[in-house]
């Protein structure tokens, strides 16, 4: 069977592509997505807490974000599908060691025009008077193109257009592949001009059966869905400095942390570490909201994050020496908030032969074999 484009994977990334292939008049060509779970139970995407932010401290992320926040906006129009965007905004906080890090992010993203605005303690309780301001020297917030939107819904709807526009999807999984072909778990072979890696959390597990080394990893991630008696208030997504995060969520708010060291290995079991809400989450929430002393778990999840262990940001663009093999990987947590552009980016490649909307050729390949990381310093 042969196709012009083969994409693995068919989460939001992968789907973002194929959607953006399609979608350009330039390109006539056929495109076969592969997905080992059809029923993305296990997705990323599917399990994600499906935010957005301009708030990096890496000028090519916030205008992955940018373009995201101005697609998400067009959802109905491009996709048919209501994703419920709420943009209350990011709100970093810091303590005296992190302050001087979160005063340089805030020179960059104001560098890059971001709506964002550094708080004192007085004006962060002024602004937001729910929260207790120990231990915090300064606050980052965002006024505008942050928030939060339904991310299996944005899947959903990259996958459906996508196959209304004629792209084909393979319930099978990829157990080899060499040059511009792809042997699959049922004995199957596709063949390829261009073979896009878009696997996410095991992009690095598909990438070695090829002989590539690529330094992608699932790393699980908790999240806890919890009930307050007396809400505090309009509530942005709040990072404390210890990383543990929270955000509102319908009635509920939704929140998690960062594992602690010794207790992050790659390709953990799925299963929600309740643990971290008894020890981690829940003694930061109740000392930095006091409205959440009483707060009750009513649900749980854990998800992977596609964790690239060299820099935390994407691996995006062509293999140096395999023409025919595209990634688009290694987002660390912010793929599906930056799906649309790389969707797009991807797909102009393929089509014109270069980068049109924007150049994503800094998180190409090539920066992991020379070992120069781009870090990202605000991965939550």
């Amino acid at each position: 069977m042969k196709s012009d484009v083969i994409v693995v994977g068919g989460g939001v990334m992968g789907s973002s592509v194929a959607y953006h292939l399609k979608s350009d008049p330039a390109f006539t060509g056929k495109v076969t997505v592969i997905e080992r779970d059809p029923t993305y139970a296990r997705a990323s995407s599917a399990l994600s807490a499906s935010s957005i932010r301009q708030q990096f401290s890496t000028p090519l992320n916030i205008h992955l974000s940018r373009y995201g926040i101005g697609f998400l906006r067009r959802a109905g129009e491009l996709l048919g599908v209501e994703l419920g965007l709420r943009e209350p905004g990011y709100l970093f906080l810091a303590s005296p060691a992190g302050e001087p890090v979160l005063r340089a992010n805030h020179a960059i993203q104001r560098g890059e025009d971001c709506a964002v605005e550094l708080l004192d303690p007085s004006a962060l309780v002024g602004r937001f008077p729910w929260i207790s301001t120990d231990g915090v020297t300064l606050a980052s917030h965002g006024t505008a193109n942050e928030g939060w939107f339904d991310g299996p819904a944005l899947m959903q709807g990259f996958r459906r257009k996508a196959r209304e526009l004629g792209v084909v999807y393979v319930a099978d999984e990829v157990v080899g592949f060499s040059g511009s072909s792809v042997t699959l778990r049922n004995g199957g072979r596709l063949e390829a001009r261009t073979i896009v890696l878009a696997a996410g959390p095991w992009s690095g597990e598909v990438g070695a059966r090829a002989g590539l080394a690529l330094p992608v990893e699932p790393r699980r991630r908790s999240v806890f869905v919890f009930d307050v008696r007396e809400p505090p208030g309009i509530t942005p997504l709040t990072i404390d400095p210890s990383g543990t995060w929270f955000r509102p969520e319908g009635r509920f708010y939704i929140g998690g942390t960062t594992p602690v060291a010794g207790n992050d290995p790659p390709g953990a079991p799925l299963e929600v570490q309740h643990q971290e809400w008894d020890e981690i989450v829940w003694p930061t929430l109740a000392a930095r909201v006091p409205a959440f002393e009483a707060a009750k778990v009513v649900n749980a999840w854990a998800g992977y994050y596609e964790y690239n262990t060299f820099d935390q940001n994407g691996i995006v663009g062509r293999h140096p020496e395999i023409e025919s093999l595209i990634f688009a990987t290694g987002f660390s947590g912010h793929g599906i908030q930056q799906s649309p552009a790389v969707g797009r980016a991807v797909a102009e490649l393929i089509v014109h032969g270069s980068y049109r909307t924007l150049d994503l050729s800094p998180f190409g390949y090539e920066r992991i074999s020379a070992g120069r990381p781009i870090r990202e310093l605000n991965v939550v």
